[in-house]
């Protein structure tokens, strides 16, 4: 008999293949985009920057990285109970979020191969990366029992169709809090190896370097298209994307705090090293960054948590749909005014300090 205080049931599709989490405005997003404007973008005004980053990502550094050893090849029931549960759960949005990228890059350099041929290598170049993560990922899982049907996934999830330019902003910021999530996490365990939960952690150091060359192939791109970047309504979807982007790692995670708490993390100081980190390396090549220093930031983001678990304590009750959507009204509101406050807290310019080392 399995006893469920110790092994956390999941719902499966069939044997070992775990039912995908449900969709919400706070999971990890598919993505479309129009293909005949991507392919149509002259790269010539950063081409020298952009084409030295393709043969950067042409090198493949990780290519021998992401090889299992010994120590995976051991029984993981002794992670068990809510730890295994907010475990599996970390793997599981993870391999979600780097198949996510998998699928884009894929299709971009698909659509643009015969029409902007280096546009579309460094798109396959990338989708490589994001494809051997999201496999070392699923198999991660496997130690678990379970396993995700990335083909299911690719039929069964909506996807979400942004221009380019946001496409640019959204997958820009996505590589690069990446980058500081995992490298920030790889250094507490290395500082810390008694909380390493499991070998998959001791890979982020090399693995983050991929993370953030990405991060810099966009920021290249997005420079080729200097009318991304320099005028009012720039700033306006950059202070949105960022915003978008800090509230919702934060409210993930901050429901998530089992699991940081599981490998020795303070979830909250975690997010906000990893807040202003990608806010500042944001400042590289965005026109204005966030001022996460205002003494309303953090506190607008804690009436967020508290409202998302009023919202989820309606949802566990058994009341009928049309009392639960009354009762989640106010909290929905409020979630929206904290968010337009948030915005409209005045950002920080960061166009004197373009050209600039830093």
């Amino acid at each position: 008999m399995v006893d469920s205080l110790k092994k956390p049931g999941f719902e499966e599709l069939r044997p070992g293949i775990k039912v995908p989490a449900k969709e919400t405005i706070l999971t990890p997003r598919f993505y479309t985009t129009d293909f005949d404007e991507m392919a149509q973008m002259d790269l010539s005004v950063n081409e020298e920057e952009f084409e030295a980053l393709v043969a950067e990502l042409r090198n493949d550094y990780n290519r021998h990285h992401f090889v299992r050893d010994q120590e995976f090849e051991q029984s993981w029931d002794h992670i068990d109970g809510e730890t295994r549960k907010v475990f599996v759960e970390f793997l599981e949005r993870s391999c979600t979020a780097e198949f996510s990228g998998f699928l884009l890059y894929k299709e971009l350099s698909r659509k643009l191969k015969d029409r902007n041929p280096l546009l579309a290598e460094g798109f396959e170049l990338m989708s490589r990366d994001e494809a051997r993560h999201a496999g070392f990922l699923n198999k991660a899982l496997s130690d678990f029992n379970l396993s995700l049907d990335l083909g299911f996934l690719t039929k069964s999830r909506k996807y979400t169709f942004f221009k380019p330019k946001f496409i640019f902003y959204a997958t820009y910021l996505s590589e690069k809090i990446g980058y500081w999530r995992y490298i920030t996490i790889f250094h507490h365990l290395n500082a810390h190896p008694e909380d390493r939960l499991y070998p998959i952690f001791k890979f982020f150091d090399n693995w983050c370097q991929d993370e953030n060359r990405h991060g810099d192939f966009f920021d290249a791109l997005m420079r080729t298209q200097p009318q991304f970047l320099n005028d009012w309504k720039a700033k306006l979807w950059c202070r949105f994307f960022l915003l978008s982007v800090f509230a919702t790692m934060y409210l993930n995670d901050i429901q998530r705090t089992d699991f940081y708490e599981a490998i020795g993390l303070n979830t909250r100081e975690f997010e906000y090293t990893v807040i202003e980190k990608t806010n500042e390396t944001a400042g590289r090549v965005f026109p204005i960054i966030l001022n996460v220093q205002h003494p309303e930031f953090y506190p607008r983001l804690e009436t967020c948590v508290k409202n998302n678990e009023n919202l989820r304590a309606i949802d566990s009750t058994n009341a009928p749909k049309f009392v639960k959507t009354l009762k989640k009204l106010p909290y929905y509101i409020s979630n929206g005014v904290q968010l337009a406050k948030l915005y409209f807290i005045k950002p920080i310019d960061m166009t004197t300090t373009h050209g600039q080392v830093r």
